[in-house]
């Protein structure tokens, strides 16, 4: 059964990987999906936290950061995961196993290294 998390992927990160996701029944949206092509990685982090979603991305240097900044202005969000980059088949089943084994709950403000 699909993970109650509900993920938007960075535009760094496969776009193939969402469709894939939903295709297992997964919530999964692309940042090129959502129309928000280009714009900083703060203004998506504040995006997934508007739509409710756990951030996943290539980006690890600029997300740790972000997570902790988050983190001592006292303001929460829903999961940041962070990956070297890798083949789109190798992160999906990566992400899959990380679905399959959280849940909302335990990510939330939480940093995620896969």
């Amino acid at each position: 059964m699909p993970a109650d998390i509900k993920l938007l992927i960075d535009e760094d990160t496969h776009l193939a990987l969402a469709g894939a996701l939903r295709g297992r029944g997964y919530d999964a949206v692309h940042v090129r999906e959502a129309e928000r092509r280009g714009l900083d990685d703060l203004s998506q982090l504040a995006f997934a936290v508007q739509q409710g979603r756990c951030f996943l991305t290539f980006n690890v240097g600029e997300f740790v950061v972000l997570h902790g900044q988050f983190l001592r202005a006292g303001r929460g969000h829903f999961g940041v995961i962070v990956s070297a980059q890798k083949p789109v088949g190798r992160l999906l089943r990566e992400t899959l196993a990380f679905l399959q084994s959280h849940s909302a709950d335990e990510t939330r403000s939480q940093l995620f290294f896969l």
